[in-house]
C-alpha cells in the first residue's frame, strides 16, 4: 500500500494498492475527521514526513494543519480505520516521527504561538495520549520546522529549521519526554528534509544550496559534518530518502523536476550518481518520497499534478515504470507518502 494526503479543508488520506511489481492500482479515500489548509499550491505545509507509518505498519498518522490535530489510523490489509484524532499540542502541525510507543509532531505555529516539538504515546489500539512535559520549543519561537526524525534506537531526535538554518537535537528519554541537548547551525542554508541510517548517520536535504549533507550524531548529541553540503545542481532541493542498505540517498527537487541519486560511502560520505525526471515528461514537481521495506521500490508525489511516480531500484539506479495518475488527491495541494 501507498498512503498520501489531500490537505483539503475536509482533509483525507488516500490508500493505494500495490502489486508484487510495485505497479499501483485502485486508491482508496478515507476522512481523517480533521481539517488540512486547503491551500492550492506545491508543497503547503513546507515539510516531509505529514503522513508516516508506526514501525511496524500496524498504525498510520497524519497532521491536520487546518484544525491543529492528528489522526491517527488501524492499517488493515488493504483497508484504514480512524481511531483518533488528538490536539497536536501547538499551531499548523506539519511532520511527524514514531519510534516503538511514541510520536512526535512539529507545529509551526504563528505569530503568537511558538513552534515546537511534542510528544505522544500511542496505546495498543492506536489512541494518542500527550505526554506531561512532552512538549519542547524549538531553537526559536519562528524557528520554521520542516522534518522531524527519531534515529533508529530512539535515542536522538531532530528537528530541521527553515527559518534559523538550525539542526536542533533532543535526546528521547525513557518516558518519552524529551531533554534538549544541542543547537547546530546547519552547515547549508535552509535545511528542510532528514532521514536517519542506522542510529550515528544523519542525512539533510538543503533547499538553499540544493545539495545533500551528512552528519555523525554522537551519543551526547554532538554533530559532526562527514559530507558538506554536496550540490546537485538542481531546484528546491527538498526532500530526501535513504535506502535501508545504506547505499544510496535519492532526494526531490521540486524546481527542477528531478530526482537526485546519491552514493553513500561506508564512512557516510556522498557523491552525486545523477539526476533523472520524475515523469516521462519531466514535468513533475516531486515533493515526499518513500522507499518501500524490500527496497525494490521508489516513490515520489509530484505535487503539481496530484500523481505518483513509481520506480524500480536497479543496483541502486532508478528506472520510471508508472506515473499513477487517478489518485483522488487535487491536482495541487497534496502532501505526504508512506509506502508499506
Amino acid at each position: 500500500m501507498v498512503f498520501s494526503m489531500s490537505n483539503a479543508v475536509n482533509n483525507s488520506i488516500v490508500a493505494i494498492k500495490r502489486d508484487m511489481t510495485g505497479m499501483l492500482s485502485d486508491a482508496e479515500v478515507y476522512m481523517t475527521h480533521g481539517n488540512g489548509t486547503g491551500e492550492p499550491t506545491v508543497d503547503p505545509l513546507g515539510s516531509q514526513g505529514s503522513v508516516i507509518l508506526s514501525g511496524d505498519g500496524r498504525f498510520l498518522f497524519a497532521v491536520n494543519a487546518g484544525s491543529n490535530n492528528i489522526s491517527s489510523f488501524l492499517v488493515q490489509q488493504d483497508r484504514l480505520m480512524l481511531v483518533d484524532v488528538a490536539y497536536s499540542g501547538g499551531i499548523r502541525p506539519n511532520s511527524l516521527a514514531a519510534i516503538d510507543n511514541f510520536l512526535y509532531v512539529t507545529n509551526s505555529g504563528d505569530a503568537t504561538h511558538p513552534s515546537n516539538v511534542t510528544g505522544f504515546q500511542v496505546s495498543a489500539d492506536g489512541h494518542l495520549s500527550q505526554i506531561s512535559g512532552g512538549t519542547m520549543p524549538l531553537s526559536a519561537a519562528n524557528a520554521g520546522p520542516a522534518c522531524v526524525v527519531i534515529s533508529n534506537l530512539g535515542h536522538k531526535l531532530v528537528v530541521s529549521e527553515k527559518t534559523t538554518n538550525a539542526l536542533s537535537i533532543y535526546q528521547v528519554q525513557s518516558d518519552g519526554t524529551l531533554l534538549s541537548l544541542k543547537i547546530y547551525r546547519s552547515i547549508g542554508t535552509v535545511p528542510f528534509g532528514s532521514a536517519f541510517l542506522n542510529n550515528n548517520l544523519l542525512f539533510v536535504s538543503e533547499a538553499g544550496p540544493n545539495a545533500l549533507s551528512s552528519y555523525n550524531v554522537a551519543a551526547d548529541g554532538v554533530l559532526t559534518v562527514i559530507s558538506g553540503s554536496v550540490l546537485n545542481h538542481q531546484k528546491a532541493t527538498c526532500w530526501v530518502s535513504v535506502d535501508s542498505k545504506g547505499k544510496r540517498a535519492y532526494t526531490s527537487n521540486a524546481g527542477s523536476g528531478t530526482i537526485t541519486n546519491y552514493l553513500i560511502s561506508n564512512d557516510g560520505s556522498l557523491t552525486v550518481d545523477g539526476s533523472i525526471p520524475s515523469t516521462r515528461q519531466g514535468t513533475g514537481a516531486p515533493l515526499d518520497s518513500a522507499i518501500d521495506r524490500s527496497g525494490q521500490n521508489f516513490y515520489v508525489l509530484n505535487g503539481n499534478e496530484g500523481s505518483i511516480s513509481v520506480f524500480e531500484t536497479r543496483n541502486g539506479h532508478l528506472s520510471l515504470l508508472q506515473v499513477y495518475k487517478d489518485t483522488k488527491l487535487p491536482q495541487v495541494g497534496a502532501q505526504g507518502l508512506a509506502v508499506l
